[in-house]
Order: C-alpha cells, then structure tokens, then sequence
C-alpha cells in the first residue's frame, strides 16, 4: 500500500511518518482486504492540530476520517480510531450482506460546479437567474447498490452521494435526513 503522509505548512518528521505507517497500516491490514493508498494530512489551526486521512479501498469504496486535538501525535490517535471504527462498520456490513464484489466500483465521468451564493441582506433581487459559477472539478460517479451508497457516505462522512444504481442503471441520491435516517432519491423511469 502506497502513503501518502503531508503537513500543511508543518513539517512532519521522521518519527511521526513512521507512527502513522505502524499504526494506519495495523488498522488498515485488520479490517480491509487489499487497499490501495492512504493520504493524510496534517494541519494547524490556532492551537489544535487536525489530521485528516482517506484510505482507498481496492473495492472503489474510501474510507475518510478528521480529528482535532492540541498535540499531533493526538491528533492522529483520534482520526485513526474514527477509521477503525468505519472500517469495522464497512467489515461487518460485507458479512452481513454476504456478498463480495468481484470487480472494483465502476465510475463515470460528471462535472463539479460551486455556486457563489446569493445574500439576501445584500440584493433584494438578483439582476438575472443565472446563477455564478466560481469552481468547476471533474468527478467520477459511482456505479453502487443502495446499500454500497448508503456504506459509502457514511464512509465518507458525506452529508449527500450520487451514484449510479446497479439494478435500473439510473442515478440516484442517498443522503442523511435531519432526523439521523438515510433517505433514498429514485427517480421515476
């Protein structure tokens, strides 16, 4: 498995690449099968330090996890117990299903756009209804079952995931409601 271990205008020493590796790769070879790489970062912010890591999986599925805490080496800790405990989740829901995928998750080309937002307090009403672009990324959709959706938002601690249905081939949308449920966006054919 490949690392990727970077600070945001830190510098990361030896010893601390080598405590990530360890203990990331521990975590890692104890819960999932065949991973790909692993990114982290680390930050500083005001006085806590914040450790971000995404682990590929060779299923297509990415697993991401963030933690603050006043020492790096804390930091770490947190975010490396957020993701063993999302990779144990992942582990048991593949059980459950009995179900292994043979081939990785299929992706399809989309695009990204960020819209600048409108405030009210400033315009009362906007010249046209076109609205500003001020961000455009390439994105890839996922080709999932519902159930591979709903684990892989919640795997990425993602709010909302579009994907592209296994079963009608449409696109659909999995998202967490306000009340803790996950709902699912079908759209007629």
């Amino acid at each position: 498995m490949r690392y990727q271990i970077s600070g945001h205008q830190l510098d990361i020493g030896d010893a601390l690449q080598s405590h990530v590796r360890k203990d990331l790769g521990t975590i890692i070879d104890k819960y999932a099968e065949r991973p790909t790489r692993a990114t982290i970062n680390f930050s500083k912010n005001a006085h806590e330090y914040v450790c971000e890591a995404t682990v590929h999986l060779s299923t297509g599925l990415t697993a991401q996890a963030k933690a603050r805490a006043t020492e790096i080496y804390a930091a770490f800790d947190g975010c490396g117990e957020k993701m063993e405990k999302q990779l144990r989740r992942y582990k048991r829901r593949l059980k459950d299903h009995h179900k292994e995928r043979a081939e990785p998750v299929a992706l399809f080309g989309a695009s990204h756009y960020i819209l600048k937002s409108v405030n009210q307090a400033e315009e009362s009403e906007p010249d046209n209804l076109s609205p500003v672009i001020i961000a455009e990324a390439a994105t890839g959709i996922q080709h999932l079952s519902v159930g591979e959706a709903v684990m892989q938002m919640e795997l990425a601690g993602a709010p909302v995931l579009v994907f592209q249905n296994e079963v009608n081939k449409g696109i659909n949308v999995v998202y967490r409601r306000d009340d803790g449920n996950i709902g699912w966006i079908e759209p007629q054919t």
